[in-house]
């Protein structure tokens, strides 16, 4: 996985980048394990020799204090003695330079008789950043879009006569998301990789990746840049090719791969997390892109470009929606009581204070998808064209909700839920309507 993981790296995320600057090939401990005795010393293995500077391996505790002793070069290896450490998680920062002049540089953790910090949490890593929220948001959009995109064209007008250049467009709408979720897949791992090893985008094209590429969501982020390439291609072949059987499993890779989010989020790694709150979060997510990527579509393309499908399309989607919106909800609510152990966490703690303004944006969407539901509906069969024309504004307004919805979302999967209380359980406080939040 180590070396696919690599491969995908260089290929897409540094294709120029290819050169003869060292390569870490292990470390001594390994990163990210628990190790019974404290290590003696830090070994690295290069694939070449590298010449060292001042500091290259630093061990750090919780508040930074260095526990390494001068490094020195044995062959194609950098070895520093370690004064003796208690129990605790320790950082390694380390910097070599290579055979071609450029400085490599390192970063990962290891826990002494206790499990090692994501490297994320590494010490000197800054955290989410505003231009992280923005990137996850995009990459959130590009998933929903294609997902939403594809389950509009194989569900709601499944078995319809559907017009070709409505077809195509609803193809590219498909394919665009899938880039999307490719492109911002690949700067939200280069920004969380920088942030860890903390360096200037410039030099941080030298940096080692493998530590964060063996993390969850680095695991999670090369499948996803894999599978989404594979879902272009489908959708690619269906535009080529005017065949709709290609978007069938582009559809089934998309909902698939959207785990991936689950897979690497809060509901997989927090305390209190199991397999059953990695799969409400998956169906949580899935059936919110269909959701909301169905409906932006659907008033984006089909409403003013294929006219004569908008009542049987809308009827469609408004015997859908309410499906969608009961899984949403239910798999919001459990999520939402696993990861609030007090109800006075939504007005305390940051988390629970993003969490009240996303719930105030799903109310908002509900109470505007119930008015389509129970007021537009039954009125379509009499409707003009023009009142046909104002339902597709109402449509692209309720989009635009569930897309600032997506941006909470976005937020919160980069704070931290508050820490649940030793010993305490209280989830029954917050069983009810104030639990109803599409949580990401």
């Amino acid at each position: 996985m180590r070396r696919l993981s690599s491969i995908v790296l260089a290929a897409l995320v540094f294709p120029a980048a290819a050169s003869a600057h060292a390569t870490l090939q292990s470390t001594t401990p390994k990163f990210g394990t628990e190790q019974q005795r404290a290590p003696a010393l830090i070994r690295l293995h290069f694939d070449q020799k590298v010449k060292i500077l001042p500091g290259a391996i630093r061990v750090l505790n919780g508040v930074g204090r260095n526990f390494a002793g001068p490094s020195r070069a044995d062959g194609t290896d950098v070895v520093a003695s370690v004064r003796p450490l208690k129990l605790g998680s320790y950082t390694v920062r380390w910097r070599a330079v290579s055979a071609d002049s450029h400085v490599v540089s390192g970063v990962w953790t290891f826990g002494v008789r206790v499990p090692a910090p994501s490297v994320n949490d590494a010490y000197g890593a800054g955290g989410p950043t505003g231009g992280e929220h923005v990137v996850r948001w995009l990459w959130f959009l590009g998933i929903a879009l294609a997902i939403g995109a594809l389950g509009l064209r194989l569900i709601v007008l499944r078995g319809l006569e559907v017009p070709r250049e409505l077809d195509r467009k609803i193809a590219v709408a498909a394919g665009l998301g899938a880039v999307v979720a490719l492109q911002s897949g690949i700067a939200a791992f280069s920004l969380r990789a920088e942030d860890a090893l903390q360096l200037p985008f410039g030099k941080f094209l030298y940096g080692d990746l493998s530590p964060m590429t063996a993390t969850r969501f680095g695991t999670a982020f090369v499948t996803m840049t894999l599978g989404f390439a594979l879902v272009l291609a489908l959708v690619y072949l269906a535009w080529l090719l005017d065949r709709v059987a290609y978007l069938v499993p582009a559809f089934g890779l998309s909902l698939l791969l959207a785990g991936g989010l689950s897979f690497s989020g809060h509901d997989a790694v927090d305390p209190g997390s199991s397999w059953k709150t990695e799969l409400a979060d998956w169906v949580h997510i899935s059936a919110a892109s269909l959701w909301i990527g169905a409906l932006a579509t659907m008033a984006a393309l089909l409403w003013f470009g294929a006219p004569q499908l908008r009542r049987q399309a809308f009827l469609r989607f408004a015997r859908l929606a309410p499906v969608l919106i009961a899984l949403v909800l239910s798999a919001g609510i459990y999520l939402s009581i696993v990861r609030l152990p007090r109800l006075h966490d939504l007005w305390t703690e940051s988390y629970g204070q993003v969490l009240l303004v996303k719930i105030g944006l799903v109310c908002v969407a509900l109470l505007w998808g119930a008015f389509h539901h129970f007021v537009v509906r039954p009125a379509l069969d009499r409707a003009d064209a023009g009142f046909l024309s104002r339902i597709g504004r109402s449509l692209a307004g309720e989009s635009l909700v569930g897309i600032s919805v997506l941006l909470a979302a976005a937020i919160l999967v980069d704070s931290r839920p508050p820490a649940r209380p030793i010993g305490h359980s209280d989830r029954s406080t917050l069983i009810g309507g104030s639990a109803a939040t599409l949580t990401p």
